[in-house]
């Protein structure tokens, strides 16, 4: 069942936002996870000499962890937000 908002959405409500911002990083780790589950099987799977294959997994996760960052401690949620 899709989470319901009990009023119009709005990006100047706080709520909303961090809402918002929570299910974006939400659908970021999970195409994090698909593709880098994807990547290594193949590479497991082929036994593939690739060695862009750490790098691709690290600055994405790296990504990943600034994303985290941004909505868990940097991120201004407040009601003086217009835009």
């Amino acid at each position: 069942m899709p989470p319901r908002w009990p009023r119009k959405p709005d990006r100047a409500d706080p709520d909303y936002r961090r809402l918002d911002d929570r299910m974006t990083f939400a659908v970021h780790v999970a195409a994090f996870l698909a593709c880098n589950s994807g990547v290594w099987f193949v590479h497991n799977l082929k036994q593939a000499e690739w060695e862009w294959i750490v790098w691709f997994s690290g600055i994405w996760g790296v990504v990943l962890l600034g994303h985290l960052l941004y909505i868990a401690a940097i991120a201004d949620y407040s009601e003086k937000y217009n835009g």
